[in-house]
This record gives C-alpha cells, structure tokens and sequence, in this order.
C-alpha cells in the first residue's frame, strides 16, 4: 500500500511574493463600486440574480445600530463579538429572564436592557437584530423583527420544526430590500471559504467519501433555584423543542459537507442513545449518522457529549488527496500518485504520526520564520462567529445584496438537520423529498 503525503494547505510560499501594495479592504470597498458584489467576486459563487437597491434618506453611518434577543450563553457571545466589530453599534438586549438583563447591565455598561423584544422592534435607531433565542422560540421574534423593517441575523437551525422553519424563511423571501442571514458560521470563514475554492479547483481529484465529528464533554444541563427557569435553560433536553446534538450542534458540519460536495443529500442514516448522562433526559448524548448524497459519497458524522476526544474537525477523501479542516486550519493529505500542483513544492509541511501534510494555512509560512508553530492556536486569528457577523454588518454598508448565508440555504440546511435528528430518533433511514426543500 503506498503511504499518502499529507500537506496543509496551505498558501504560504505566497508571502515571499513582494509586497506591492497595503491596502485597506473596507477603505477600498468603500471607494469602490463593487463594493455590493464583493462577497460573491472574492469566492467564486454565485452572483444573486437579483441586486438589491439600498434607499435612504439618511446620512452615510459609520455603525448600524444592532440589538441581541436572547443572552443565554451564544448571545453574550454575539454581544461580545458585535462589540469587537468596528462596523456594529450595540444598542440594545432583550431577555426575558431579569437576572441576565442584570449580567449585560454589568458587563455592556451604556447598553440599554429590555423584558419584551417589541421594545427593540420599536427603537428607528435599531436597525438590525441578531436572534440567539432558544431555536423553538424564533418563529415569532424572527418575523415581527421582520414585520418592524429590521435586518435579521438568526441563529441556526432556524427551527425545530419544518413548520416553522418554512414560514420564517417565506417571511424573508417576501422582506425585499431588508437583510436576512442564517447563522450558518462556516461559509463565511475565511479559511473554509479558502478551501472551498481548493476543492472546486479539483485539488480532491474524486470525491471519495466524508468524515466528521463534534465531541466534547459536558452534560449541556443547567441549574437553577427556580424550577420553571431550570426547565425552560433545559429546552435542549426536552425532546418536545429540541432537535438534538444533530440539530443544535451538527447542523453547522452537515452544512459544510453539502457546500464543499455541492449537493443537498439525498437520505440520512441515523443512531443515538444517552449513554452517559442518565439524569432523565430524553434527547441523545451521543449521536452517529450517515448522509447519503446522490453523487454515491457517503458523509460519516458523530457527536457526543461523553468523550471530548480529538474535538472537532472535517475531512474529505479524494482519489487525488485528502483535506482536513480544524481549528480554521487546514491540511492536505496528498497521494504519492497524485499529479503536482506547482505551488505544494514551496508550501510547508509538517508531521502527522507517519503522513506528510501540506499546510492550507495561508500565513504559515510567515509564521515558521518567526519560530512559531503554525499547528499552535494563534490569539490573532479571529472566530467563525465574528466573520459570519461582519459579513452581515457589511452587507447593510455595501447592499443590500443576497447574503451567502440566505432564507434558502438557511431552510435547506435546518430541514436537513431535522430529518437527521428523526433519523436518530427512529434509529432509522430517511430519503429525502424534494419537496421538503421548497419555500
């Protein structure tokens, strides 16, 4: 058997190019006129059919005023990284608990507080909301926020069930000239998006087959002296409004696989069981399941609560080399028979137990010449939430145009996730309907 060599994919021979010029993106964007078209130029997908035209009266801003429904754990995580985003103004938080009203007094001094969502709807100064409630409850937040002219970021999934996520996505189809993105993190980050192009360049050669997984250790149980807010911090273990591991955490990796194999699969295989948490719960702590896409690749993924064992990555096979994403880092894996690339000669490349990878990560380069590990977790690098959020704030600036991340993929991408969580309900397999994606 011939042994494979690994290589991160990595660009970072380019770094000996010279530097010709230092440019700023937004200051060039700004001053360019193809500022609205710049998020589909730089990735290679493709341009909306329709174009938005942005009408206003107002003066030019330099921050969109934006409001976070639902503080729980990922929306102080969104006010945290709205406040690292030059181009937001966080105005406002909404939740219906007063003691984390309470937490965002003490940690967003200035930032106004709010019981009933309608309050923020109400504010002109808010223009956009970001919706990080608990995913059974975004239904009626998602479309009055519509309904109130607002631009909309919502988490995914974007429902619990079919239902409801069909009439949010019908609500913002027909928001013409308003914004709605899905909180789909890994479309928008940079790496990913990088890879995504290597891919599409034929790097894989065939596509063989798809591997992921989520694992870390925690019983996703919460605590309180009030039992009415301790089940309702428990909605993700009721299996009434939870759509599980597969849908709360796995939507996100069955995303990618259908973006990077550019196909909605066509039936699901799915297994779980609570294997570890008995504490009465009715929704898996550990969950497998295999996509079934109609190109005959097969997506093998798990997730658990248990074990927290090599936490997370992606991986696709090809006939002509294998791709690993972790950490918004990549490698590739490349077969002794694989024809050459070019650029691969000058990359880097780094150890992996008996393989060889190329390192994907384009300022690896720079960073083995400061003597720092290119593999090492890097403080500068910024999160796949912030560059989901600063893709939505810039498309208020630049639009508005149809995001990446629009209702359509949004929809697809939770209907996909509720059928696998069926699947693992029923330890069964589903074929998927074509209908079921329709809008």
């Amino acid at each position: 058997m011939p042994q494979t060599q690994i290589f991160p994919l990595q660009l970072g021979f380019m770094a000996k190019l010279p530097n010709l010029v230092s440019l700023d993106r937004r200051s060039f964007l700004k001053k360019s006129s193809l500022g609205t078209l710049a998020g589909f130029m730089a990735t290679g997908e493709r341009i909306p059919s329709q174009i938005y035209t942005r009408h206003t009266d107002e003066k030019p801003r330099e921050t969109v005023g934006c409001a976070v429904i639902g503080f729980g754990a990922w929306g102080r995580e969104i006010a945290a990284t709205l406040s690292r985003n030059e181009e937001a103004d966080l105005i406002a938080i909404c939740d219906n608990y007063e003691v984390m009203l309470q937490r965002a007094q003490r940690s967003l001094p200035g930032v106004s507080t709010h019981i009933d969502y309608r309050e923020i709807l109400d504010n002109p100064e808010i223009k956009s909301v970001c919706i990080a409630t608990p995913t059974h409850l975004h239904r009626e937040i998602v479309i009055a926020a519509l309904d109130a002219g607002k631009h909309v970021y919502c988490e995914a999934p974007l429902a619990s069930t079919t239902e409801d996520a069909r009439a949010i996505a019908r609500a913002a189809k027909a928001a013409s000239g308003q914004i709605f993105q899905g909180g789909l993190l890994y479309r928008t980050e940079p790496q990913y998006r990088s890879v995504f192009q290597f891919i599409r360049s034929g790097a894989l050669g065939r596509s063989v087959f798809a591997r992921a997984q989520w694992h870390e250790k925690v019983s996703w149980r919460r605590i309180s002296p009030n039992r009415d807010r301790e089940n309702a911090l428990n909605w993700r273990l009721d299996a009434s409004v939870s759509i599980g591991l597969i849908g709360e955490v796995g939507i996100q990796q069955l995303d990618t696989a259908s973006w990077i194999l550019n196909s909605l699969p066509s039936a699901v295989s799915g297994f779980g069981n609570v294997l570890f948490w008995k504490d009465g719960r009715d929704v898996a702590d550990s969950v497998q399941v295999v996509m079934e896409f109609p190109s005959g690749v097969r997506m093998i993924y798990d997730a658990s609560l248990v074990t927290s064992f090599d936490a997370m990555y992606d991986t696709f096979y090809g006939s002509d080399s294998t791709i690993i994403l972790r950490d918004s880092k990549a490698w590739m894996f490349k077969e002794v028979d694989a024809p050459m690339l070019g650029w691969e000669v000058y990359a880097r490349k780094d150890k992996f137990y008996k393989e060889t990878g190329i390192s994907l990560l384009a300022n690896a380069t720079k960073l083995d010449a400061l003597g720092q590990d290119p593999t090492a977790d890097d403080p500068d690098v910024e999160t796949p939430l912030f560059h989901a959020l600063k893709t939505f704030t810039e498309n208020y600036f630049f639009g508005p145009y149809l995001p990446i991340v629009d209702y359509q993929r949004a929809f697809e991408a939770t209907v996909v996730a509720i059928k696998a969580n069926e699947a693992v309900v029923g330890n069964t397999r589903i074929e998927f309907e074509p209908e079921w994606f329709v809008v």
